[in-house]
C-alpha cells in the first residue's frame, strides 16, 4: 500500500513539475514575443506557422530525447552547426529578455515600489543563482 501511494505521489509531482515548466516556457515565449519578432526581422510573415511548428517540434523532440535517454553520435562538424543554432536561439532570448528588463522600473513605479527596486532585482538574481546552485549541487551530484 505504501509503494502504491509513493508511486502516485511521484506521478503527481512529476506531472505538476512538467505543467509548471511547460507553462512557464510558453509564457516566456509569449511575453517576449520571440516568434513575432523573428518573423518581423526576417520579413517572412507567411511562414509564421512554420516557426511555431519548429518550436513545438523541437521541444517535443528534445523532451523525448531527455526522457528516453537517447544518445546521438555526431561527427565533429555537425556539432558546430548544432552549437550555432543553439547560440542563435539563446541570443534571441537574451535580446528579448533585455527588453523585458527595461519594463521592470516602469512597473515598479506604477505599483509604487520604486524605493525597493534594488531589493526586487537582488531577490530575482539571488533566486536564480541559488536555484542553479541547488540544481547542480543536489541533482547532479547524486
Amino acid at each position: 500500500m505504501t509503494d502504491w501511494l509513493s508511486s502516485l505521489l511521484l506521478i503527481f509531482i512529476g506531472l505538476s513539475g512538467g505543467v509548471a515548466v511547460g507553462s512557464g516556457m510558453v509564457a516566456f515565449l509569449i511575453v517576449l514575443d520571440i516568434i513575432p519578432r523573428l518573423v518581423q526581422l526576417t520579413r517572412s510573415y507567411r511562414y509564421i506557422r512554420w516557426y511555431e511548428g519548429a518550436v513545438v517540434a523541437g521541444s517535443m523532440f528534445w523532451t523525448a530525447t531527455d526522457f528516453f535517454d537517447w544518445e546521438m553520435a555526431f561527427f565533429a562538424l555537425s556539432t558546430a552547426f548544432v552549437g550555432l543554432f543553439a547560440g542563435c536561439f539563446v541570443g534571441m532570448l537574451a535580446a528579448a529578455l533585455t527588453e523585458v528588463i527595461n519594463v521592470l522600473p516602469i512597473l515598479a513605479k506604477r505599483i509604487g515600489m520604486e524605493q525597493v527596486m534594488v531589493w526586487l532585482l537582488t531577490a530575482m538574481i539571488l533566486g536564480k543563482v541559488l536555484g542553479s546552485l541547488f540544481d547542480w549541487l543536489i541533482y547532479y551530484t547524486y
